[in-house]
């Protein structure tokens, strides 16, 4: 059985902080609002488009209107690869993982579309096998059954799986399917989300350590 590897994506494999962010203050200011340091918006990241635009408003005390959220989602799909890139290390850590024989599907709350548009854009989709989206299934994470979908159109086995991601989400979903998990540092999740997680990667060499102890190939 080969040795699968999940992946989140932004705050994970990409910093996508830079087009979030300024995509989310565009919608702002469209609505006379105030604007959202980088900071601020990190901690709004994880959930998916609409809680991020949903906070967003919250965040200014002003109720949503019906077409923020598509209208975030059409000027972000042009924007996604403004200033977005992956994480130093990443193309080669996903490259050398692939011809290791690791099957390689990223499990986000992005929508797929704009996930696949963000990993071609970036030259990464050619590593990746599967990409399960927060819109690719009727559950996304935290919930366990997004991780499996995704496992499933990669033929993996949760018992030789890892899940990498930043965000608490990655970790709740990994233990409620049966999957090791590791939180990366590098990203947007404050250390608390790191709880329950396997192991805490601090940087790549670290995280190749613990995805080959904590899923050790087959004898």
């Amino acid at each position: 059985m080969a040795r699968t590897l999940l992946l989140d994506l932004d705050g994970t494999l990409v910093d996508t902080l830079p087009d979030l962010a300024a995509a989310l203050n565009r919608l702002m200011q469209s609505r006379g609002l105030a604007p959202f340091s980088r900071p601020e918006v990190a901690l709004m990241i994880g959930d998916g488009v609409s809680v991020l635009v949903g906070r967003a408003f919250a965040a200014r005390g002003r109720e949503q209107d019906d077409q923020a959220l598509p209208e975030f989602s059409r000027d972000y799909g042009v924007h996604l690869a403004d200033g977005s890139q992956p994480f130093p290390g990443i193309p080669d850590f996903l490259r050398e993982f692939s011809e290791a024989g690791w099957r390689l599907a990223v499990c986000t709350n992005k929508p797929e579309a704009a996930a696949r548009a963000l990993l071609a854009s970036l030259d990464l989709l050619r590593y990746i096998a599967a990409v399960g989206g927060g819109d690719s299934f009727p559950v996304r994470k935290p919930d366990p059954a997004h991780l499996l979908a995704t496992l499933k159109q990669v033929g993996g086995d949760p018992a030789a799986t890892a899940m990498v991601g930043d965000h608490r989400n990655d970790v709740a979903a990994a233990k409620g399917a049966g999957v090791k998990s590791v939180f990366v540092t590098w990203g947007y999740g404050p250390p608390a989300m790191a709880e329950g997680a396997d192991a805490v990667a601090r940087d790549l060499p670290e995280l190749g350590r613990f995805l080959q102890a904590l899923v050790p190939a087959a004898a």
